[in-house]
This record gives structure tokens, C-alpha cells and sequence, in this order.
């Protein structure tokens, strides 16, 4: 098999010159919607509004108020209707963003601050206590800490983000604003990215002026411009990870849509969210992916309003989106890969296809090369499985102060996804095992183990077999119920184990069954996203497999 070509087409024109506050807020495009009036961003939980004028206004304002004190922005919060406008703020100064999860305990914190060497901590007041402490440790001023503004926040920090707004919109201009060379956006750092990581440390990729995204993306979409206008997206993925940040954002604003962002992500509440707002789109991982499915509440809406939906991070099997489409019969609806390092989407669903239930992560997107590479290195077959290569105008440019693991895995304008996955004869990328010379798809295996009553969470892997070359090995994660069963009497630990590989060998072919076996573990490791973390366990299965056993 030769490299693949997204089936797509070609991207159109990608400025090189401008900040991505200026593509976002200023630039006209020939692929965008133009919306000059109306809310851009609505705040879920207040209804606060904002349009474009004001987003430019609170952007110049805040660009102006800290125009001397900094050069690195660390974003330290949940979403915040302010959020876009402190990075935009940093970006029309010519800085770069970092965010980080709000959820990072001090010592997190600290190595966040030390590592992108951040001067000025945006934070919110639920989050203050860590961001002072972790402030002191890394030897930031408490005077460099701003607060998002938050009703009814119990807190003596009076720098806030309105005070410094309303003191740069009073004030004289402080600043000129950064512009950029021709061809300076492809190396100018917008965001410090902190990916995944598997082992250690998580590595921290530099992203250029990310221009490029929305229009691979926007260039698949199967609206018109005029249908744009009166789409809805609702936000509920973290702004500091690049799937929220990225693809369910800066896409939406490109698109001319309307965005609506939550603070503190609750099923329930965002199930009301939906009906409240009309919403027509929505990027999902999927744990929301899976409540959708299962939780009876659910029953109780009228979803027939939504139009699109797309989940990433990690594959679904064909049983859950078949389930899906009862629950969003007028959606199209399909699935989408990508890594933080790629931009972060590589592939998405086809434009020719409503709905996709195939398990595919769909076809790449437009100006993305791909290949699947053996571990020999030579190019394997349509169909066989082999680790995906990528070549993207939206690839991040490295990782910052690792030059190794920068060489390893960004060769020669080629990114190492360090996903094995198969390429179908469609140009579809799905996640397979290769048993007995069978493909088995893990996302398949998974949403037949969740229907299981004992179980909550699951993640199938690979492991070595010297006869059928892989074996599917389950990790699972028991409901409180079973757990109890078991500290009651731990025979019961291997009863649950046979039944799951009963409930499979029942359901599905013979080789497909677990014959690699089953372990129950407290937590499947995800990035903040949702992804499953496959490499975690894999290697965790191979250490438990090599590990001598106890002599008696």
C-alpha cells in the first residue's frame, strides 16, 4: 500500500501571517461564515451572552491592561466564558497559552509553571488556594495571579479579569499589536500543549498559529453557509485539552456558529443543556458517549433537534452507535481520531455518509497523508495492521525541551502516532487486533463487555500469542455492587472473570473470544479527554506476563 490521500480534496488558502486571534476575530476567509451580529458565546449556567464586538473589546482590553507583564499566560480553571479571551488577549501580544487541568494538585501545578516557565496565572476562584500555593513554590508573585470573574466568589484577590478589561479599555493604548512575517505562522508558538503521556512525565507540545484545523475540518462539513448561521454547539469538553480547545471551539467560531460553554460538566444537567439551547452539534468522548446510551433519564427527552454529533478519543463499537441513532434519529453521526501532536483531528467521518456505525474513525481529513507502517518499517497492505504515520500542516511543532522524544516521534515532517490500527480499501482508519489472521476490533469487544451487569468500564488490548500472533485481553472495572462481592469472598474475583469471558464467547465468533484473559483493575487510564490510554495497558499486560510467578 502506497501513502493515502484524504479523498476529500486540497485545502484551500491557509494564511501564514496572523496570530490566531486575528484569523479568529478579524480575518475573512472565503470558506467561513461571516456573523457579524448575535451571540458568539453563551454562558450555560448564567446565559450570559457575548458577541463579536465585545469578545474584540474584552481582548483589546485585557492585551492592553497586561501588555508589560508577561510573556508566557498559564490558564489554570475550569471553562470560563472569559477563557478564549485571555488566551486571544496573549496572543495579540505575540505570547503564548498554557492550560492546565484544574483539577492538578500543587506539586502538578508547579512542574506546569516550571516547565512552560509561565509569569502570569489566570485562575478561578474555586481553584485559587492551589494557584497561590503552587504560585509561592515556583517563585510566581501573588501579584501575578488574575481571577476569572465569578458571582458570588468568596475571595479577598481583587485582580480580576473585568478590573483589568475596564483599566485597559480606559486606559491609552499600551501596546502595538504583534504581527507576523509571511510565513512566521507556521513556527510561532501559540499554545503549550501538555499531551497524554504515557510514561513519566507528560511531554509538552508547542503548536504554531493554528489556522489550519477549521479549514481541513470545514472542508468535510456538509452544511451550507446559510445553514451555519443558526447551528449550536454546546461545550462541555475542557478548554485545556486540544479536542476542547481546538476542534470545539476555534472550529465552531470559524463556522460561524454559536457556542455554548460549560463550567462543570453534570449529565444531567447537560442533558437539560441540549433541550434548553437547541443545540445542533455536539463533540463528545465516550464516557458521554456511553451515559447517552444507558441512562434512563435520557428517555425522558426529545432529542429530534440535533443535527451532528462526532466522538473522539477513543473508538466506539458498532452495538453503541446503532444505540445512538434510536436516541438522535435526525443526526449525522460518526467518529473522529486524532493526538494532541496532530492538530489534534486526523480523520473524521466521510462526507458521503449520514451515519457511520462501522467503527471507523472515518477518512482523513483534507491536506493529511497517512500511511501504516510495520515494525520492520515497510508499508503494510490494506487491511493489516501496522502503526499509523500522519503528515499534517496542523502538526505541532515539537516537544518543548525534549529533544529526544521530539526525534522519536516527529521524523522528518512525519508524526509516530504510536497507534496500531488498519487502513481499509474506503481509506478508513479503525483500531484492530489481528487474531488467528482475523481482524478484531477492541471497540467491539468493549461495548459488548459493558452490557455486562458487573461492569462499568472496560479497555481490550493485544497481547503476544506464538500461535495466533494477538489474543484479546480485557481490563475491567467492576460496579461498586461486584466490588463489595468480592472483598466478601475473594473466590468471587474469578466467577466475575468467567462470566465476562462467558458473556463474550456467547455473543461473539469463536476468535474473538478473550482468550488472553480478564483483569480486574480500579481505573482504565484516560487522558483528560477521555482517550483510553491502550499503551498504558499494553504494557502493563506485557509486564504481567513476563514477571515470574511466586514458587509455593
Amino acid at each position: 500500500m502506497a501513502e493515502v490521500v484524504s479523498p476529500a480534496g486540497i485545502l484551500p488558502h491557509i494564511p501564514d501571517d496572523l496570530t490566531l486571534a486575528q484569523f479568529i476575530l478579524d480575518a475573512e476567509h472565503v470558506r467561513r461564515t461571516v456573523r457579524k451580529n448575535g451571540a458568539w458565546i453563551v454562558d450555560d449556567q448564567s446565559g450570559k451572552k457575548i458577541g463579536l464586538e465585545e469578545l474584540r473589546a474584552r481582548t483589546y482590553g485585557l492585551a492592553n491592561a497586561l501588555s508589560i507583564r508577561y510573556n508566557i499566560l498559564l490558564i489554570y480553571s475550569p471553562n470560563h466564558i472569559d477563557y478564549l479571551v485571555a488566551a486571544w488577549a496573549a496572543h495579540r501580544l505575540g505570547a503564548a497559552v498554557s492550560g492546565a487541568n484544574p483539577l492538578f494538585t500543587v506539586d502538578e501545578l508547579v512542574y506546569q509553571i516550571n516547565t512552560v516557565k509561565a509569569v502570569v496565572i489566570i485562575t478561578h476562584p474555586d481553584s485559587l488556594k492551589v494557584a497561590l500555593s503552587s504560585a509561592h513554590a515556583a517563585g510566581v508573585s501573588a501579584d501575578c495571579i488574575v481571577l476569572f470573574d465569578v458571582e458570588d466568589a468568596d475571595t479577598a484577590h481583587k485582580l480580576t479579569v473585568q478590573a483589568l478589561v475596564s483599566q485597559g479599555l480606559a486606559s491609552a493604548p499600551n501596546f502595538t499589536e504583534r504581527k507576523l512575517a509571511p510565513g512566521e505562522g507556521k513556527t510561532k508558538v501559540a499554545f503549550l500543549k501538555f499531551s497524554s503521556g504515557t510514561t513519566g512525565r507528560p511531554k509538552v507540545s508547542v503548536y504554531f498559529v493554528r489556522t489550519c484545523m477549521p479549514l481541513q475540518y470545514l472542508t468535510t462539513h456538509r452544511f451550507c453557509l446559510s445553514e451555519r448561521l443558526g447551528l449550536i454547539n454546546c461545550a462541555v469538553l475542557p478548554l485545556y485539552h486540544s479536542y476542547g480547545l481546538v476542534f470545539n471551539v476555534h472550529y465552531i467560531f470559524f463556522c460561524g456558529m454559536t457556542l455554548v460553554l460549560t463550567a462543570k460538566y453534570n449529565f444531567l444537567d447537560f442533558l437539560k443543556s441540549i433541550i434548553r439551547h437547541r443545540i445542533t452539534h455536539l463533540m463528545l468522548v465516550p464516557p458521554q458517549i456511553v451515559l447517552l446510551c444507558k441512562h434512563p433519564a435520557v428517555k425522558s427527552y426529545d432529542f429530534s433537534h440535533v443535527r451532528y454529533i462526532t466522538s473522539g478519543a477513543a473508538p466506539l463499537s458498532r452495538e453503541v452507535m446503532e444505540q445512538l441513532v434510536q436516541i438522535f434519529p435526525n443526526a449525522d453521526l460518526g467518529q473522529s481520531y486524532g493526538l494532541t501532536e496532530s492538530g489534534p483531528v486526523i480523520s473524521s467521518l466521510a462526507l458521503d455518509k449520514r451515519c457511520d456505525l462501522s467503527g471507523s474513525a472515518g477518512q482523513l481529513l483534507p491536506g493529511i497523508i497517512g500511511r501504516v507502517e510495520k515494525p520492520d518499517g515497510t508499508l503494510a497492505d490494506f487491511d493489516e495492521p501496522g502503526e499509523l504515520v500522519v503528515k499534517t500542516q496542523a502538526l505541532a511543532l515539537g516537544y518543548a525541551n525534549n529533544l529526544e522524544a521530539t526525534k522519536e516521534t516527529f521524523v522528518n515532517g512525519w508524526l509516530r502516532t504510536g497507534d496500531e490500527v488498519v487502513l481499509n480499501r474506503k481509506g478508513e482508519i479503525v483500531e484492530m487486533l489481528k487474531v488467528r489472521g482475523f481482524q478484531v476490533a477492541p471497540a467491539e469487544l468493549e461495548g459488548c463487555i459493558l452490557d455486562h451487569p458487573d461492569v462499568t468500564d472496560t479497555c481490550v488490548v493485544g497481547v503476544q500469542n506464538e500461535y495466533s500472533g494477538e489474543l484479546p485481553l480485557a481490563f475491567v472495572v467492576l460496579r461498586p455492587e461486584a466490588t463489595k462481592r468480592i472483598e466478601e469472598s475473594h473466590l468471587v474475583a474469578d466467577e466475575i472473570k468467567s462470566s465476562i469471558m462467558k458473556h463474550v464467547a456467547d455473543n461473539k465468533v469463536g476468535y474473538k473470544k478473550l482468550a488472553g484473559g480478564v483483569e480486574i483493575i480500579d481505573a482504565i487510564p484516560k487522558n483528560p479527554s477521555g482517550k483510553l490510554l491502550r499503551r498504558v495497558l499494553r504494557n502493563k499486560a506485557r509486564e504481567m506476563r513476563t514477571k515470574p510467578k511466586a514458587k509455593l
